[in-house]
């Protein structure tokens, strides 16, 4: 819940910063930064990949519809330590697409 609350935070501080109006943008940027202390600590790009690679060893990976059971293993393994789109890119990357 705190996730998407952060995305929604961030998706209006760039919508009010591109409409010039920036102390609203500001306004949501500190609202995230706030909600952000009570989420846990983001994992690091390398720890991020460990966990990917971890998640998706001895997973059957073939054929176009890998992806589902690959983001499904990798998001059980981050268990929210890592934002849905970080997690979609690196899974992407290990499955050469």
């Amino acid at each position: 819940m705190l996730t998407r609350e952060m995305k929604k935070r961030r998706d209006a501080a760039t919508a009010f910063a591109d409409a010039g109006r920036p102390e609203q943008a500001e306004r949501e940027r500190a609202e995230e930064r706030v909600l952000e202390a009570y989420l846990p600590q983001q994992m690091s790009d390398a720890d991020l990949a460990a966990a990917v690679a971890k998640a998706l060893d001895g997973l059957d990976l073939s054929g176009k519809q890998a992806i589902g059971p690959a983001m499904k293993a990798a998001q059980a393994e981050v268990a929210g330590r890592a934002e849905g789109g970080r997690v979609a890119a690196e899974v992407r990357r290990h499955l050469g697409s």
